[in-house]
């Protein structure tokens, strides 16, 4: 979901510009806004390999996430303060992306049999450990092979809400 543009300016405005090699990208829902910023990427040889550069990467998000802990903390507080919702943060480097200090939120929903089977059958199968992890894994699934139909539905939704916001207040 698009957040606000006041919440989008807010942190491109309070994050500090040198720890992103790009505007920081600003993702929110009911409960929660995820920051995810790129970090510079480490110098390495042309002949270094992959494996070699994912490591390098990952040290440099690791080294993000220590080094800017407290600002972090401070930043997430004020946003929390003045919007309402929980503030997470994401770092990419090259092909390494990590998210820390993401919410879990519970949801609660009601399946029958034939529903609660698939979710048994993850657990049995060793792929979740409980009902509630099997049903994020399903939804994960569901994200990662139809993305380009739930991007569909929330641009339509986007126009909606556009539509309804230019239309008469009652």
């Amino acid at each position: 979901m698009r957040p606000a543009d006041e919440v989008i300016g807010w942190f491109r405005g309070r994050i500090p510009a040198e720890w992103f090699t790009d505007p920081v990208d600003v993702d929110a829902d009911r409960e929660e806004i995820l920051l995810t910023g790129r970090v510079s990427e480490p110098a390495t040889g042309d002949a270094e390999s992959a494996e070699a550069k994912g490591a390098a990467c990952l040290a440099r998000v690791r080294g993000f996430r220590e080094d800017t802990r407290e600002h972090r903390m401070r930043i997430a507080s004020e946003a929390e303060a003045k919007f309402g919702k929980k503030v997470s943060w994401a770092t990419r480097c090259g092909e390494v992306e990590a998210m820390f200090t993401n919410a879990s939120v519970p949801v609660m929903t009601r399946l029958r049999m034939p529903e609660r089977a698939v979710l048994d059958t993850l657990i049995d199968a060793g792929v979740a450990r409980s009902r509630s992890e099997a049903l994020a894994w399903c939804v994960r699934l569901v994200g990662r092979h139809q993305s380009d139909w739930i991007d569909q539905l929330r641009d339509a939704m986007q126009r909606v809400e556009q539509v309804r916001s230019e239309g008469p207040e009652v």
